[in-house]
């Protein structure tokens, strides 16, 4: 009886378990919201709409984007932290993700604990650019300039899409990091600030080589150097910031896919495998290329790494510039 009874007690586990295991292992089988943490028209939306069309195409169901902006990013994450773990809530969320936690003195999730990577897509450097009139023609000679014009008591202005994003924080670890003194001009956003860049009213800011790129071409802005690891695919020309004169430099901005902690590890494993051949298409990766985008497409514990790594080193420039929390 005891023998019978186990039996029973097995099988009717196995039952409850089958429609969950199906389901998964029928994934997708409705569409798929991916909710974009910044608004329509950008970098990251971009980036968001060709990834869901072919990933659409591939799967037979539809991923759809949600718009979810403000906050640096933390509405958006916030939604996806508390939607159910079931693969048909993604998250699609820039660099800024791991700045936030940094600058923010509270936000309503845990960045390593609440969502499980995907994958990080794409990266991009961000490119250290002056206005023509300012005497530099490389890293050196900037770091050069701003030495002696600290000592005069005249520090050197560098502008921002606003205090905390990506632009201003990349400016602070270069001046952590060349043991400089400049004084940060904040603007709303970063298209405000180049326009005044390129007007001369500021004589320097570190942006997206997307974003500045064109203005560079046109002999607008001068390029000093990337902030990429490496030189970058689509600009090879530009030395790193880091081979001249900043040793170990790197703040390239990304693009990652994330879905809630608590996603069956079917699903995770699903949407890396066809997240990343996605990314590898030729077809995305030349329309990417043409953005200034370098698909990356590495595993989920590789991207796991590298949030955990960029959450410490914006907490460690944050307070070493000494920069206000939100």
């Amino acid at each position: 009886m005891k023998h019978a009874l186990g039996l029973l007690s097995t099988g009717a586990m196995l039952l409850a378990t089958l429609p969950t295991a199906m389901a998964q292992s029928n994934y997708p089988a409705q569409p798929v919201r991916a909710i974009v943490t910044t608004a329509a028209g950008g970098g990251l939306d971009n980036f968001a709409r060709l990834l869901t069309r072919e990933l659409s195409a591939r799967a037979g169901q539809q991923f759809f984007i949600d718009n979810r902006p403000g906050a640096g990013t933390t509405i958006g994450a916030t939604a996806v932290a508390r939607a159910k773990p079931d693969g048909y809530t993604l998250m699609l969320n820039t660099s800024a993700f791991t700045i936030t936690p940094a600058i923010f003195r509270k936000i309503p999730y845990d960045p390593l604990r609440d969502f499980a990577p995907v994958t990080m897509g794409a990266a991009t450097p961000n490119l250290l650019v002056v206005h023509p009139s300012v005497p530099v023609k490389s890293v050196r000679d900037l770091i050069a300039l701003a030495q002696t014009r600290a000592a005069q008591g005249d520090p050197i202005l560098y502008a921002s899409g606003g205090s905390g994003t990506n632009g201003h924080l990349a400016v602070a670890l270069f001046v952590s990091m060349a043991q400089l003194r400049m004084t940060h001009v904040p603007y709303r956003a970063g298209s405000l600030a180049v326009i005044d860049l390129i007007a001369g009213h500021v004589p320097l800011m570190i942006d997206s080589l997307s974003s500045v790129m064109p203005q560079v071409r046109t002999g607008k802005l001068r390029a000093l150097g990337v902030s990429s690891a490496q030189r970058a695919s689509t600009v090879p020309g530009i030395p790193t910031i880091a081979e001249s004169g900043v040793p170990g430099y790197e703040s390239a901005q990304w693009y990652g896919v994330w879905a809630p902690a608590g996603t069956p590890p079917e699903i995770i494993a699903w949407l890396h495998k066809e997240t990343t051949a996605a990314l590898r298409a030729s077809s995305l990766r030349e329309k990417f290329a043409a953005e200034g985008l370098d698909v990356v497409a590495n595993t989920p514990d590789e991207f796991a790494a590298k949030i955990k790594s960029d959450i410490e080193k914006w907490t460690k420039v944050v307070k070493a510039a000494d920069i206000p929390l939100m």
